[in-house]
């Protein structure tokens, strides 16, 4: 047992708390995988069709996934076509790493790195703002 063992200071556990409520859903976790395992875009009724959802309620759980940058809208015309964010696909992982105290994968995409500035054992602990690979800001 490691008697000095920090908890994750509160901005990156707030940020990891939205991720995984994001997830808590049976329905969000349906779409996202669907759309992980498609490896391309789809449209409302693709997934709606897919899930055997209503299109409304497709439509909210999208906004969720999207919310956190999980998933990625892109508008053609008057179609919105819904993609997974690989960004986030390769941070997840190491996010519930992190949570649980187990090392962090020592091949780690780039992109994943700013979520463990600030962290205790973490050389680079500067703080600065954390944005999630997928959110517009």
């Amino acid at each position: 047992m490691k008697e000095f063992a920090q908890p994750l200071d509160r901005a990156t556990a707030a940020e990891y708390a939205t991720w995984f409520k994001a997830l808590a859903d049976t329905t969000r976790i349906q779409i996202a995988s669907l759309l992980a395992r498609r490896g391309g875009p789809m449209n409302v009724g693709e997934i709606v069709a897919a899930v055997q959802v209503g299109q409304s309620t497709v439509s909210a759980h999208l906004k969720v996934l999207a919310e956190v940058g999980f998933v990625l809208a892109e508008h053609r015309g008057t179609a919105s076509y819904y993609r997974i964010n690989d960004a986030c696909v390769s941070c997840f992982p190491t996010a519930a790493d992190i949570v649980m105290g187990r090392p962090v994968p020592a091949s780690q995409p780039p992109s994943a790195q700013h979520s463990l500035e600030g962290q205790p054992d973490d050389p680079r602990s500067r703080r600065r703002h954390r944005r999630h690979p997928g959110r517009r800001h």
